[in-house]
């Protein structure tokens, strides 16, 4: 990773020259800028997004590449997955749209959507992925600070996008995916691919090049867009791979959404491998269960969220056989070890967990399936359990105080981390980026702890953090705790207002189906497991936790009637 003030920082690219200033608008990159000025060789000269894809589409052309489950059912072998990558590119590139442009995407799962990103990383274009789960001004707000300069959609989507499409000052290419518009602004976008060349893409695109530009989801204040190069995502696919061991014979589940860094990073480890995709629309856990047990699926990314839906709301989950599955991954957020255990008894294979963000295009850290059979062992580690496991390959983490100063172990501070994955910089945000990425280190705005072999402790937000009577309470905890109880399906633990003590603890939890307990029952239950200062003074009840698109806990929404016209306005 480079510092800023050398290639993080200063060489997001600039406005292009002529275009009103002020306005969102497309961007060019210098010769310097766009071969990786002040790169290493390996960046300049190493793996990029889609050489993965021509290699496997040479060497195995009729292994199956992606199977989809849109349309009634989607398959598609490498050479021909290549063939159609080739085809974007050239569209892209007979398109006028030059090296470096932004372009927007906004489609829930499909086959459409991973190819567009090997597409558009072979004409040097970079894809900005919506979360197709935010409000129209949201999407105005990410596509007008990007610049794209076009957009491909669904018709769903597109129809959607309406209400703000007036305010899109930067497009001026639009793309509907579905192919059932053809009018006015809208191309069709099957009929347009089709009319391409699948000859090479004349352009050159080397590894210091971005690959993709992901928005942060974040939990207040207005998303990021975190810069990813071609050598951060091949590297951290290699990374990752390391522990999932993708195989050519392996199916992978996409039902994670491909807008979000976690999808995108077993997208591209498993393509990275010749492996294949099971791509699903959207998450219906009846039928990312079914898949799993009938689909040949032997490697799926859930988030914890998910698992906890599969457990709960499929009443054959447990009777069902999955016996090509070999790898459950999770990561994204916390998991309660009790969801954890009985998930692995389940589904009967290994779980990985993964931990990191956007910013560090996916991966800081893992706890293998050695870790977690560690874990579960008689005589083993089971607070391993509780871990994020240890840095990857060519990764460092740290734990640093308010001073950025590292701290022994054992002791609680900010998560940082190094390494090939990390970032680029923040689009057109340079003091942001200085301050992420002070020293060439990630600071991710978590709070953990390193133990003496290694393994991370996520503790929770630095800005989750309770201070009360002048000690630092760290919520998750208690919420693990809390997760103990038999009739606590979700649980989320906040600071609120007290006059004496500064701020005093506050449970909010949802209970599971069926089932009952009073405040002071899940108290007294806290009691038993945790010192004095971190037991919960009160205890709220709601039918569910308020969460982003990305599955985070909104604590900022559970906090906020609390501390109206007070001084804590926190993420």
């Amino acid at each position: 990773m480079v510092a800023p003030g050398s290639r993080g920082a200063d060489l997001l690219p600039r406005p292009r020259p002529g275009l009103q200033s002020g306005l969102p608008c497309a961007v060019e990159f210098t010769e310097a800028e766009r071969i990786g000025a002040g790169s290493s060789p390996c960046e300049r000269f190493g793996v990029r997004l889609f050489d993965a894809l021509d290699y496997f589409a040479l060497t195995q052309p009729d292994s199956l590449f992606a199977r989809s489950e849109e349309s009634g059912g989607i398959s598609i072998s490498y050479a021909d997955a290549a063939a159609a990558t080739r085809r974007i590119a050239n569209g892209i590139c007979s398109r006028e749209l030059a090296l470096g442009d932004r372009v927007a995407i906004l489609a829930k799962n499909r086959l459409d959507l991973v190819l567009l990103y090997y597409g558009c990383a072979r004409a040097g274009v970079v894809p900005v992925p919506l979360n197709y789960r935010l409000a129209p001004p949201e999407w105005s707000y990410i596509v007008n600070d990007s610049g794209a300069r076009a957009i491909f959609a669904t018709a769903e989507l597109a129809q959607a996008l309406e209400p703000v499409k007036s305010e899109l000052a930067s497009i001026d290419q639009w793309f509907e995916l579905d192919g059932t518009t053809n009018h006015g602004d809208w191309q069709a976008y099957p009929d347009w691919v089709a009319s391409q060349s699948d000859t090479p893409c004349p352009r050159h695109i080397d590894a210091a090049s971005d690959a993709y530009q992901m928005y942060t989801s974040g939990t207040t204040g207005r998303p990021k867009g975190a810069v990813v190069t071609h050598s951060a995502v091949t590297s951290n696919a290699q990374q990752v791979q390391l522990s999932l061991d993708v195989a050519p014979n392996d199916c992978m589940l996409v039902v994670a959404p491909l807008y979000h860094a976690a999808a995108g990073i077993v997208v591209f480890t498993t393509v990275s491998q010749g492996g294949s995709l099971f791509i699903q629309e959207d998450f219906v856990p009846a039928e990312a269960v079914r898949a799993m047990s009938e689909e040949g699926i032997s490697k799926a990314l859930l988030v914890p969220a998910m698992i906890q839906a599969c457990l709960v709301a499929v009443p054959d989950v447990a009777e069902r056989k999955y016996d090509a599955l070999a790898t459950v991954v999770y990561g994204a957020s916390p998991i309660a070890v009790e969801t954890l255990r009985r998930a692995m008894a389940v589904f009967g294979c290994d779980f990985m967990q993964g931990y990191g963000m956007t910013e560090t295009t996916a991966v800081l850290t893992n706890l293998t399936a050695t870790d977690h059979a560690l874990a579960l062992a008689d005589g083993g580690r089971p607070e391993l359990l509780l871990s994020a496991g240890r840095a990857l390959l060519g990764t460092e983490v740290r734990i640093v105080d308010e001073n950025d100063e590292p701290v022994p172990h054992g002791v609680v501070g900010e998560i940082c981390g190094r390494g090939p994955q990390l970032m680029r910089g923040y689009w057109n945000l340079p003091e942001a980026t200085e301050a992420a990425l002070q020293g060439g280190w990630m600071h991710t705005g978590d709070a953990g702890i390193l133990d003496d072999d290694g393994y991370l402790y996520v503790q929770d937000r630095v800005k989750d953090m309770i201070v009360s009577g002048g000690e630092n309470i760290y919520p998750r905890e208690i919420e693990d705790a809390l997760y103990e109880h038999p009739a606590i399906a979700e649980a989320a633990v906040i600071g609120i207002p007290d006059e004496r003590f500064g701020e005093t603890v506050k449970a909010v939890v949802a209970l599971k189906d069926g089932e009952t307990a009073s405040a002071e029952e899940l108290v007294a239950f806290c009691r038993e497991r945790l010192a004095g200062y971190k037991q919960p003074r009160s205890v709220d009840f709601v039918e569910e936790l308020p969460r982003n698109p990305s599955g985070k806990v909104l604590k900022r929404e559970l906090r906020e009637p609390y501390w109206v016209g007070r001084d804590r306005q926190v993420s």
